[in-house]
């Protein structure tokens, strides 16, 4: 599609431009008056004869209509030019299917066939992995309803409370919840002060926990084989910072057989940790 629309373009660009007028919001906008019925005579014309160049010529004069429509879907995750070439293919399908004797002027008619083109980009190329049609539509009706419900109660709202607004189950709420998960999100990729991608700033650093893996382990399967007494005084010390004093108020034993207790229980747990790799000390 982008080589087709970029020769689109080129054509396009080769015919002479007809005179147009921007509004107050930047975007171009069509005269009226004798123009208007020009441009009905134009695609009578293109109706009758299919000429390719004339058809051109309609689109470029009509690119205006995909500039205001992409502009609508920005800032979603997807480049402004991917955007543009998505709508100018949707004026293309207007160009092709418009009727002027039908009433309607060409803009109202190729608004909605452009942002339907849009919406089917992001419903179709937008997902991180394949997700069903109806989760897609599902997903879209909740979160309609989730805004609506946000703004009326002020906080946000429960999945019962959703399923009532938008009038589906429950069950179908949670579904597009969970579909909205695999929605392709924003790459976390920073950039750098010249404008580049820097991935590697997103990148972790070495985890120094991990050494300890083997040793901990270790320490929990010893632990667990110590007696009740003698592994309550050694997780009081090492692991809750109490003093011996104070673990014999809490034991209720003397300090002097705390401390018998403390060196002949690490005497049973040094020589197995030992053998251990980045083992910790106790």
């Amino acid at each position: 599609m982008q080589t087709s629309m970029t020769a689109l373009d080129s054509t396009a660009q080769s015919q002479p431009r007809r005179a147009r007028h921007t509004g107050g919001d930047g975007d171009e906008a069509a005269t009226d008056g004798p123009d208007r019925h020009e441009d009905a005579e134009r695609f009578r014309q293109y109706r009758a004869t299919g000429d390719r160049r004339l058809r051109n010529e309609l689109i470029e004069d009509h690119r205006w209509l995909a500039l205001h429509c992409a502009k609508r879907f920005a800032n979603k995750g997807e480049p402004l030019d991917d955007l543009i070439q998505v709508a100018l293919l949707g004026v293309l399908k207007a160009v092709e299917r418009f009727d002027p004797d039908f009433g309607a002027t060409f803009a109202t008619f190729a608004v909605p066939t452009i942002t339907g083109e849009l919406r089917r980009h992001f419903r179709d190329t937008t997902w991180a992995v394949h997700v069903p049609r109806r989760a897609k539509d599902l997903q879209h009706t909740v979160k309609v309803a989730v805004n609506e419900l946000g703004q009326m109660l002020g906080r946000s709202p429960t999945v019962d409370e959703i399923a009532g607004h938008a009038g589906i189950p429950v069950e179908e709420v949670l579904e597009a919840l969970e579909a909205a998960r695999c929605y392709r999100k924003t790459p976390l990729a920073a950039t750098s002060d010249d404008g580049e991608v820097d991935d590697l700033t997103t990148l972790g650093g070495p985890d120094g926990a991990l050494d300890a893996v083997d040793a901990t382990a270790t320490v929990q399967r010893l632990l667990a084989e110590l007696p009740a007494r003698e592994r309550r005084i050694v997780e009081l010390r090492y692991m809750g910072g109490l003093t011996q004093s104070q673990i014999a108020d809490l034991v209720g034993v003397s300090q002097v057989q705390v401390s018998r207790l403390l060196r002949a229980t690490l005497a049973k747990l040094r020589d197995p940790l030992a053998d251990v790799a980045g083992s910790c000390a106790v």
